[in-house]
This record gives structure tokens, C-alpha cells and sequence, in this order.
């Protein structure tokens, strides 16, 4: 197929198969399996007119539903004040990216030390990355830190707790570096951490990977999970929602020696998927193996307050195969968007929205239970997501929910519904809500 606006010739694609050594563009790609490849033509529509154009999307606008959230996995319908996307829209923030020219940069890197400071005080840890591309990777770049901090054991646990998209995400990583991912048995929703303790015994573990809440809401209990892992030799890893730590104890407090986790929950509205913003804290003693851009504070030659790139490890960039990660980026519209947030929210108000959440999953929970077709299949604390067994047809009910316009939750298994409740959510909504549970 042959495309006017392609920029090489003919020539100039038979010269670059001829260097790599393959026949044809379909040798190219021979890799990708059949069945994913487009195995028709693009069919690109004729150009259309500005007004044209903004009429073909406002129709294809009309097909999108607004719904009520009470679902979560990882992602939160929480409120987003209206300031945030009105200073991000900004044009000298809007094209905020990373600086490649520091010294020129000032306001970036400010935001980006202040993104910092919040986030370390937030996690209880000692510093903070510029922050990493979403939750998920994060955790995998922390499994990394943790094989390069042990130098020579090869093996991380995973709680079977942690959400299972994040454990894919890691094993892809690990396949990847050489590193080996074994599963800590999960009992009763929470971590077995007698068969962690077991796993540790037997040495070439350098690093533990728990999530707090963990997938299926609840609030586990993780005292003497970081002495554990330190008497045998490794790292004890936090994945932890960013909003939830305003009340929660943090993963410094825990005894941990990484938090990582999205930073979605900070006032970043959930924009079909993404972008989202992971971050990443850790000890001081962790410092030189922490991947990303640190920003530090110091002093110009006039002796006035200036940002600086610092503790960047070289091999990021020249010698790549010697390099902890590879990551030489951050995410770095979505760090300012959370920090924005934080800086307007403060302390308490984050307190008093955290406080909504879990208010209003535990009146949602006690009301789906006192109907009689729910109970609660984990009898343990929670924060503002829980797990439900429903004794009727899960997938009916989110269809019914559907209908009335509630996203309703997440079906887990055949019997088993994950909700959540953010500080959007109305009584007048969870009410609505639980009536259209209980009609038949």
C-alpha cells in the first residue's frame, strides 16, 4: 500500500531491508502473529471540512454515557476541584515535559521539588522520583531496584493480593531482566505471611511486594512484615493508593523500604484509562538505585534558591545495558496535576476526603448487607472498597445497575462483586443505589 504523504522512496525502503537483512516489509514483521495484524486496508476517510469535523464528533459525543462510579480496581471517581484542570490547561504547563535543559527550567523543576517533598511526606519515606509513568510499572521498577540492590539473589515475592494487572505487569518486567517472581499465598483476603516467612527461609529473595489496601479492599495488617524481610536480606515493597495514606499508616511507618503506587487518586479524573501518574519513594539508603530524575534545592552564584537535576545515574543514558532502568522520562503533566491537588486540598482537606470515602463504602456496605442478599466475604477492615458475596446472578445485577445508569462495580467471581465509594458519591446516589439491589 502506498501512501503520498509516506517520506522514503522505494529505494529507500529496499536499501534499509537490504542493511537488516530481510526480503520484504512483511519479513519485518513476521514476529507478530497472524491473528493481531490489520488484515485489511486502514480505509481513511476523504478529507472533511473544520465544521464537517467538529459535527462528526459531537455526533460520535452522543454515543458516551454518563454514569454513576461505584466501581475501582485501581481506578477512582474522585472529585477533581475545578482550579486543577484550569491551571494545567495553561499553555506553559499544558506542554510541561522533562527538562533536558535544566538550568533554563526553574519552574519545572520547582513543581516537580515540591511533587517530591508531598509525596515523601505523604508515604513516609525519605525522598521521592520525579515520578514514573502509572502505578504498575512503578511496582515493576521497584522489583528491579530490589534484584540490583541484592546483587546476587534473583527471586521477588508477590502476595497473590496484589492487584492481579500490577502482578502481570511485574512477571512482564521480571521475564525480561532475569529476575524470578514467586507467589506468597494469599488466606482469607489477606497475605499468608507464614508462607512469606517460609519463601524467605530459603534465601535468594531480595525483595517483598505487598499492596495496602490490598485488590480486594482490605486493610491488611502488615506489622513485623519489614523485619522479616530485613533478617533474610531484602527489601519489604509497598504499593499503596496515594489518597488513602492521608488516614491510613503510611508505608514508612510500616517499616518499608519502597512505596510505589498510581498517584490516580490525587484529583486525576479517570479520562478513559489514563494518563495516570506512578510514584515512586524510597529510603535514602535506596538512593543511587532509585530510577528517574530526583530534583534537588540549591543555591545560584548570586546565592538565590535555584532546582537542579540530581542523582540522575549516567548509565540511563550511555551505558544502557549497565542501567537499573531505563526510564528517563516522568510523567511530568500529571505530577504537576497531582500537586496542584495537593497543594489546594492541604492536609486536612485530603484527611476530609479520604474520611468521605470510607464513610460512605461503609454505609453503602452495611445497607447491601441489612437486604439480606449480600454479606460481606471478608471479615476484615476496609477502606472505601469491599468485596461482596451476592446470592443471585452477579452479571444480571450489574446489567440492572447498568440500565439506571450505575457502573456497578467490579464481578470478581461467579458470586463475588468489588465496590467502591469515593466522596462524589451522594447518599441520595448510594440509596438509589441499593434500592435497584434489592428490587427483583
Amino acid at each position: 500500500m502506498q501512501f503520498k504523504f509516506y517520506p522514503h522512496t522505494d529505494k529507500d525502503t529496499k536499501d534499509m531491508l537490504a542493511k537488516i537483512g530481510v526480503k520484504s516489509l512483511d519479513g519485518l514483521y513476521a514476529q507478530i502473529p497472524e491473528s493481531i495484524r490489520l488484515q485489511k486496508s486502514y480505509d481513511i476517510p476523504k478529507s472533511k471540512s473544520e465544521i464537517e469535523i467538529r459535527n462528526l464528533f459531537t455526533e460520535l459525543g452522543k454515543q458516551n454515557e454518563a454514569l454513576t462510579v461505584f466501581a475501582g480496581g485501581g481506578v477512582y471517581d474522585h472529585y477533581t476541584p475545578s482550579v486543577v484542570p484550569y491551571l494545567v490547561s495553561r499553555s506553559e504547563y499544558l506542554t510541561s515535559y522533562t527538562p533536558y535543559q535544566a538550568e533554563i527550567s526553574q519552574g519545572t523543576l520547582h513543581y516537580i521539588f515540591e511533587y517530591q517533598s508531598m509525596m515523601a511526606e505523604l508515604t513516609g519515606m525519605d525522598i521521592s522520583n520525579a515520578s514514573m509513568y502509572d502505578g504498575a510499572t512503578a511496582t515493576a521498577e521497584a522489583m528491579m531496584m530490589a534484584n540490583a540492590n541484592a546483587k546476587k539473589a534473583d527471586t521477588v515475592l508477590v502476595s497473590k493480593t496484589v492487584d492481579p494487572k500490577t502482578i502481570s505487569v511485574v512477571e512482564t518486567y521480571a521475564k525480561f531482566h532475569g529476575v524470578k517472581v514467586q507467589m506468597i499465598e494469599e488466606k482469607d483476603g489477606v497475605t499468608d505471611k507464614a508462607d512469606m516467612e517460609s519463601k524467605l527461609s530459603q534465601g535468594n529473595v531480595s525483595g517483598v511486594v505487598v499492596q495496602q489496601p490490598n485488590y480486594y479492599g482490605v486493610i491488611e495488617d502488615y506489622q513485623g512484615y519489614a523485619d522479616s524481610c530485613h533478617n533474610n536480606k531484602a527489601l519489604f515493597i509497598m504499593n499503596a493508593v496515594a489518597a488513602d495514606l492521608a488516614i491510613l499508616k503510611t508505608p514508612g511507618e510500616w517499616g518499608a523500604d519502597i512505596a510505589v503506587g498510581d498517584g490516580q487518586s490525587l484529583g486525576l479524573p479517570m479520562h478513559y484509562g489514563g494518563a495516570y501518574v506512578g510514584y515512586l519513594c524510597c529510603s535514602e539508603k535506596l538512593l543511587r538505585k532509585m530510577p528517574g530524575r530526583i530534583v534537588g534545592e540549591t543555591k545560584d552564584s548570586r546565592g538565590q534558591r535555584a532546582f537542579v537535576l540530581t542523582m540522575q545515574a549516567r548509565e540511563q543514558h550511555i551505558r544502557r545495558q549497565k542501567a537499573t532502568s531505563n526510564i528517563c522520562s516522568n510523567q511530568s503533566l500529571m505530577a504537576l496535576s497531582a500537586t496542584i491537588y495537593m497543594s489546594l486540598m492541604g492536609k486536612e482537606g485530603l484527611k476530609e476526603a479520604a474520611a468521605m470515602s470510607y464513610a460512605g463504602a461503609h454505609y453503602l456496605c452495611d445497607a447491601l448487607v441489612k437486604s439480606g442478599k449480600f454479606s460481606l466475604k471478608y471479615n476484615k477492615p476496609f477502606f472505601n472498597e469491599f468485596c461482596l458475596t451476592y446470592n443471585g446472578n452477579v452479571d444480571a445485577l450489574q446489567k440492572k445497575w447498568l440500565a439506571k445508569g450505575f457502573l456497578g462495580g467490579i464481578k470478581i467471581d461467579e458470586h463475588t462483586i468489588m465496590l467502591a465509594v469515593t466522596e462524589k458519591r451522594t447518599q441520595e446516589e448510594i440509596d438509589r443505589f441499593v434500592q435497584l439491589a434489592m428490587e427483583d
